[in-house]
Formats: structure tokens, sequence, C-alpha cells
């Protein structure tokens, strides 16, 4: 029997203190992860992830203050109010409200980090002294102030470094290794404000039997139920966190593609004005032949007698021109729409030879001597004929606009291709008015351009084309002048 009066001698249970120590990082570390769902999130997502992580966040912080109270072992019984535990739970959710909710806003000044530190260390400190006060045993706690002051210090110092650096990591990009020494950083801060709490009280003992009427006792299953328990909780926040950042990283990629999609069809949708030209000489030429060609197969028929070998012989060259109309269509309707790429073995020079001819109205137009030097040997490429078809396209009506440009002197495009063991290379140079080392250097960027009613899409389209191909699209400048856009294709696969 303790004699009333007597100070009780206490110790800590090494393991359990360990133990406190694992939730109080693990809850750092969660608080860290739900800083960054609540900062990315907007409208319910935000509110849900504020309350679910003000919960988690808090079952963390009070859990570690719990379990290293159950840590400290004293010679006689203690039970707990289970009341006043209850209340340090919902102190400890509402200054991880308070916390989460500052470290979501865009910007964190010097004095609102230190005023949510001073109005979260007075909401922390209550939480360890509430459940100082919910024990039941037969002693009284009597504070040293001095050490409850530095106790109170080290809650607001620890509620400062803990906003500045959740505020620091809340980006998901922040660096693992840094994160988890933050995650270190702020659980010491935890642990020392708690343990100077602890060495701040001492245990007398008294003589008036405690009230256990609204106490339950905590046995050692109780206290490994809730570490588990919290350290399940806390894995399961974490988890979520990086599934939602996962999938917020799938959903951002997703809309990327999309947007290149869109993209593409737009740089299609701009080339319409400068096709249209080509379009209309294009189909015009063979419709003109099959006119021709069927009215001489009418005069042959009306021959007395009728001459059925001409008449014959017009009939084929219609319909062969008719096919070719056809054809003309049918890549131009392709051109516009939006439609997946279609991967298929090319002839790289014979899509060469089809954008010549798209473009051929302007070459005409324009007086360009146009010269192609395509290698016989040149193996097949894996590509879509449109999306290829649009790059040359757009090469070749650049080269025109430039040497159009130009006064005097020889009005060239030149058109080679050229094959080695793996890849198909091809130039377009052009004898215009040339490119700057300014416009060198940003000549692919979108909304660049060098025309005056360009819209400066064109070449950052083709660029992206080339390298969803897994080609390379580059440019230089021509002496004496002029400018040569060349760009290489990876050959398709058995190729020869």
């Amino acid at each position: 029997m303790i004699p009333a009066g007597a100070t009780l001698p206490g110790s800590y249970d090494p393991f359990i203190v360990a133990l406190s120590a694992v939730i109080a990082v693990a809850s750092s570390y969660a608080a860290l992860d739900l800083a960054g769902r609540v900062t990315a999130s907007k409208g319910r997502a935000f509110a849900a992830w504020l309350t679910c992580g003000s919960v988690v966040m808090g079952i963390g912080i009070w859990s570690m203050h719990f379990t290293a109270m159950l840590g400290f072992k004293l010679p006689v019984p203690v039970s707990y109010d289970w009341r006043k535990v209850l209340q340090s739970f919902f102190v400890a959710v509402l200054a991880s409200s308070l916390a989460l909710y500052l470290v979501s806003r865009k910007k964190m000044s010097n004095a609102r980090a230190i005023g949510g530190g001073v109005m979260m260390g007075f909401g922390i400190a209550p939480l360890h002294y509430l459940d100082m006060l919910a024990m039941r045993m037969r002693a009284d706690c009597h504070y040293n102030f001095m050490l409850v002051a530095l106790s109170v210090v080290f809650a607001i110092a620890f509620s400062y470094s803990a906003l500045r650096i959740a505020f620091y990591f809340r980006d998901a990009t922040a660096e693992a290794m840094r994160k988890i020494g933050g995650a270190f950083f702020m659980a010491s801060a935890i642990c020392a404000m708690h343990y100077t709490g602890m060495a701040a009280t001492t245990f007398i003992a008294s003589g008036v039997e405690p009230d256990l009427a609204q106490s339950v006792s905590v046995s050692a299953l109780g206290t490994t139920g809730i570490i588990i328990v919290t350290l399940l909780i806390l894995g399961l926040a974490m988890l979520s966190s990086l599934v939602d950042r996962r999938y917020e990283a799938q959903a951002f990629q997703l809309a990327l593609a999309q947007a290149n999609v869109e993209l593409v069809y737009l740089g299609r949708a701009a080339s319409l004005g400068e096709l249209a030209m080509s379009i209309a000489h294009e189909i015009n030429q063979p419709l003109g032949a099959v006119v021709n060609s069927a009215s001489a197969a009418l005069r042959w028929l009306a021959n007395q007698p009728p001459n059925l070998q001409e008449a014959r012989e017009a009939a084929t060259q219609t319909v062969r021109e008719a096919n070719r109309a056809g054809e003309v269509i049918a890549r131009i309707r392709a051109l516009v729409k939006k439609e997946t790429p279609r991967m298929e073995r090319l002839d790289l020079n014979e899509v060469i030879r089809e954008a010549l001819a798209l473009a051929g109205n302007e070459i005409a137009k324009c007086r360009v001597v146009v010269k192609s030097d395509l290698s016989a040997t040149a193996p097949a490429v894996s590509g879509d004929r449109v999306q290829l078809q649009q790059v040359l396209f757009n090469l070749i009506i650049n080269a025109i606009e430039a040497v159009h440009a130009v006064k005097d002197g020889p009005r060239e495009l030149r058109i080679t291709s050229t094959t080695d063991s793996s890849v198909v290379q091809v130039s377009v140079e052009d004898t215009g008015v040339g490119l700057g080392q300014e416009d060198l250097d940003r000549i692919f960027h979108p909304f660049y351009t060098t025309k005056r009613d360009g819209i400066g899409m064109g070449l950052s389209i083709s660029r992206s084309i080339i390298e969803a191909h897994g080609g390379q699209l580059w440019v230089g400048s021509r002496s004496p002048r002029g400018a040569v856009f060349q760009f290489r294709l990876p050959k398709a696969d058995g190729a020869e």
C-alpha cells in the first residue's frame, strides 16, 4: 500500500513507445499525402478529401498521444474517462481540419503560417492534457508550469513547422526521400511535445478512491488493437492517396492525348484554305478527261459504221479517269475527317508524289521548278498515309510560298529521299527567302509563324506527327539562300 502524498515512480514500456513513434511517422507522412490530395481537389472532391483527411490525420495524432500514454506505467491501476478521451479525439480532428485547409491555399504567407501554427498549437496542447485529465487512479497530477509552457511552445512550433512542410511537400512531384525526411521531422516534433508534457507531470499518491463510473481500463490487448487499427487506417489513407494520384495522372495523360488529337484535326482544318485551289485543280483534271473521253466515245459510236475499237478505248479511258477522280475525293475526305490514324506499310516515295500532286496547282501558279531525286531502294515505312501526306503537303506549300516571295533568282523546290540500314530520310529544299537564327530556334513552336497571315500551327503539328511515328523533323539553312526541312522515319518491321 503506497502512502498518500508519496511521489509515484513512473516508467515507459520501450516497445509501446517505439510503436507510438512509428504511428507519429506514419501519421505525418499520411498528412503530407492528404495535403496534396486536398490541394489538388475541387468542389465536392475537395470537401470529401478535407473531411476524410481531417478524420484520418486526427486519428493518427490522437493515437500517437494516447498510445504513448498507455506506454507509461505507474505502480497503481489506471483507467480513463472515455468522455475526456473522445473530447481529445475531436480536438485532434479539428486541428487537422484547420491544418489541411491552410495548406490547401494557393499561397501561405508567413503571417498566415504563424497564425495557423498558434491556433493549431493551442488545439494540440489541450489534446495531450485532456488525455491526462482522463486518467482515473488513486493519485493526483501536479504540473511544472515551466515545462507545461515549454510543451505548449513545442506544440506551436510543431504546428508551424508542420504547416510549412506540408505546404512545401503537398505537390505530388515532391521527391520521396525528402517527403520521408519531412515526415520524420514532423514526427520528432510531435514526440517532443508529448514527452515534454509528460515530464511536466508529477504523480502524487492519494487516499481518495477515484470515480470509475465513466471510465474504462485499457488492457495490453486493447493497446495492441488501437495501434493496429491506427496503422491500418493510415495505410489505407496513403493507399487511397496513391490511387487517386495515379488516376489523376492517367486522366491528365488522356486529356493530353485528346488535346493532341484535336490539335491535329485543327491543323487539318487550317490547311483546307490552302488546299482549296489544289483540290479544284486536281478534281477538274480527271473530270475534264472523263467528259472528253465520253464525248469521243459518243462520236465514234455515231459514225456509220460505228468505230467500236475507238469507242471501247475512249470508254476505258473514261473509267480510268473516273476512278482517279474517286481516289482524289477519297484522299481529301480522309484528310479532313476526324478518324483514328491507320498505321500501314507505306512507300514514302509514293506519298511524296501524292503530296506533289495535291500541291500541283500552287506549283504551277507560282512557276516553281520541282526537282525530285527519290531513292529507288528506299524501304517501306510504317505510318498513317493521310498524316504523312499532311506533313509533306505543309512542307511543300511553305517552300512554294518562300520561293514565291523571291523577286529574282531561281525558283526551285527540290525533294530527295535517301536511306540507310534503318531509316528513310526526306529533304525538302527551297531557294526562298530563308530563315533567320531566331526563326530556326522557334519555327516549330506553336503559334510562331513567319507568314503575315499564318497561324503558326502547321510545323508544330507536323513535328508532332513525325515524332508520333517514331521519327525526327528538323530545319536548317541552305547556302546561298533558302531553307531545308528534313525528317527521318524508321523502316517498317521486316522491310528490306
